[in-house]
């Protein structure tokens, strides 16, 4: 357990950012075909920053400027104010209820009135705040004409604005929304097939194989865990016990372990994450190849240290003892 003390220290240190003003319950972020993109702000200013997460489910605006910044809402009241002292949602504004989700179905209330003036209730302390924004988003249930049109590339669908304001100066935020094909996916599982075989090759013909195969397979949900945190995901406590399980392996792997570790690497970073292999943008940071990459490696090991374990248990049985004949009896009736 000592060896493993490091590799928990790191994972909790990369996976515990400190967290942001949410100003809504929100929803998962899950793989999509649109991609929401920041292009910058019309008047840039030091300490002020803006970007996508959660695969561009929500902005992410950090206030370092020493002065209040607000986000405007949809009929241009004050919705959000990012204060020094920390982040404060004007509870009349219509958006504080179409932002808590996605999809914008919140029902409003009737007090939520764009034209009173604001009530401010502090979200937190934080500088830093995330909120879905219907601006940026895709709406409709349905396709883009443009991708029915040809769903083998990607589409400008729209460009986008979300305006702020500090004291009397407007600004606003820019950005553009695309519409992207699924990757082949087919691909992906061939990959995976591949890595299993593999794999399996080496743990089969090379007895000092285990190490290297095993520390791939931990270094994948790991890497997988980090990339879904830097794109502004919650930790994944369960991406993080799939790597530390054949991390352990390394050090002791009696066969039993070995295929419960390779299993459970299988199962939750592998095939749990599949869907990742079908869609365009993943709510991972980084190239979205890089990341199906993390899920089909831990595929592909995973299933071949399972394979593996099971193996060296039935290897391990210690063979049955045939009946001689002078040990049967023959009654007849």
């Amino acid at each position: 357990m000592r060896r493993l003390a490091l590799p928990v220290i790191v994972a909790g240190a990369l996976l515990g950012p400190a967290t942001p003003a949410f100003a809504h319950g929100g929803d998962a972020p899950d793989a999509t075909a649109y991609r929401t993109t920041v292009t910058g702000i019309s008047t840039p200013e030091k300490g002020l920053s803006i970007r996508t997460v959660e695969a561009g489910a929500r902005l992410e605006l950090t206030n370092k400027t020493g002065h209040s910044v607000e986000v405007l809402g949809y009929s241009g009241e004050p919705y959000l104010d990012i204060r020094p002292d920390g982040t404060w949602e004007n509870v009349r504004s219509p958006a504080a209820y179409l932002n808590a989700t996605r999809t914008g179905d919140n029902p409003v209330p009737a007090a939520a009135d764009p034209t009173a003036p604001p009530s401010w209730r502090k979200l937190s302390s934080s500088t830093t705040v995330r909120w879905h924004d219907r601006r940026t988003h895709w709406l409709s249930a349905d396709l883009p004409p443009q991708a029915v049109a040809d769903p083998s590339r990607a589409h400008r669908l729209r460009s986008w604005t979300v305006p702020l304001r500090e004291q009397v100066r407007t600004f606003e935020v820019e950005g553009t929304l695309d519409w992207e094909p699924a990757p082949r996916a087919w691909l992906w599982w061939i990959s995976a097939a591949l890595v299993l075989v593999s794999a399996l090759g080496l743990l089969r013909r090379w007895s000092g194989a285990l190490r290297p195969v095993a520390l791939a397979g931990a270094f994948a949900p790991f890497a997988y865990a980090v990339s879904t945190a830097l794109d502004g995901g919650a930790p994944s406590l369960v991406l993080v016990l799939a790597g530390l399980l054949p991390l352990a392996a390394v050090f002791r792997h009696p066969p039993f372990y070995l295929a419960l570790a390779g299993a459970c690497l299988a199962l939750f970073a592998g095939f749990a994450q599949t869907g990742a292999f079908g869609a365009a943008v993943l709510p991972t940071a980084g190239p979205a190849g890089l990341s199906r990459a993390f899920v089909m490696i831990a595929l592909g090991v995973g299933v071949a240290m399972a394979l593996t374990g099971v193996l060296r248990l039935r290897a391990a049985l210690p063979p049955g003892t045939p009946e001689s004949s002078a040990d049967r009896t023959i009654v007849i009736a």
